[in-house]
């Protein structure tokens, strides 16, 4: 009979309630692997799952017989052809307008204000943003914003972000302007009254994809003398909501 471990393996901390603990540990296998890992040996996935080896090697002869994981001519274990076939199926049945427009409304339903989300758009040698997706405010008094507009790339709350976020080679060369663009980086958002238009206040934060680039950023706007610093904390929460799912 196995001895019991001293440590908790990264399955059982992370085990799915009523769930099966060999699919757990299978699932922790696969993922082990990390970006820049083209293969891993036996003693690294027991390292990085904390499992016994001969559990390791059980648990891979599944995933090996399944596709998941494919053994090199060196020993050494590789992701294998099925994950692919389940991406390629996943992405033909992803589409934005199922992920962002939801967190849209559920944000002006939190705010009262009008919320977007805004996406880099490069026009040959000029940039702009461009409104993906709008959901308005149900105030009469408002921004008119519909999603397809261009917007300026260099002011308003939404371009900050998506200059702070995206390239630094693009940031200001001054000093003052790197300052400025850092301490958006720095608080991980931005809000700004009068930045675009006099009238109009924004608070913007950035959605990542999942490989840490900068995917876009969810911007609330509202008639300045509506502008609440407290809208901070839900646009931030919006925008978290859809990182890695963009």
């Amino acid at each position: 009979m196995p001895r019991k471990a001293q440590t908790d393996s990264v399955s059982d901390l992370n085990a799915a309630p009523g769930g099966a603990a060999a699919v757990d540990r299978a699932l922790t296998l696969l993922s082990a692997f990390q970006a820049g890992d083209d293969a891993l040996s036996l003693a690294q996935l027991a390292q990085r799952t904390q499992l016994y080896k001969s559990t390791v090697l059980r648990l891979l002869a599944s995933l090996e017989h399944a596709r998941f994981i494919r053994r090199l001519d060196d020993g050494r274990y590789a992701l294998g052809a099925e994950l692919a076939r389940l991406h390629s199926l996943y992405a033909a049945s992803f589409s934005l307008d199922q992920v962002v427009p939801p967190v849209l409304r559920d944000l002006v339903a939190a705010t009262g204000e009008s919320a977007a989300y805004h996406v880099r758009q490069d026009q040959s040698e000029r940039r702009m943003r461009l409104c993906l997706y709008r959901v308005d405010s149900p105030h009469m008094v408002r921004d008119h914003v519909r999603a397809g507009d261009l917007l300026p790339a260099d002011r308003g709350a939404g371009a900050r972000v998506l200059i702070a976020f995206g390239p630094r080679a693009e940031w200001p060369a001054d000093a003052a302007g790197r300052a400025f663009y850092e301490a958006i980086v720095a608080q991980g958002f931005c809000a700004a009254v009068g930045d675009r238009t006099a009238e109009l206040g924004g608070i913007s934060a950035p959605v990542f994809r999942t490989d840490g680039t900068l995917a876009g950023a969810v911007t609330l706007t509202m008639p300045a003398h509506r502008y609440d610093a407290a809208f901070i904390a839900p646009v931030r929460a919006a925008a978290a909501k859809l990182d890695g799912g963009v």
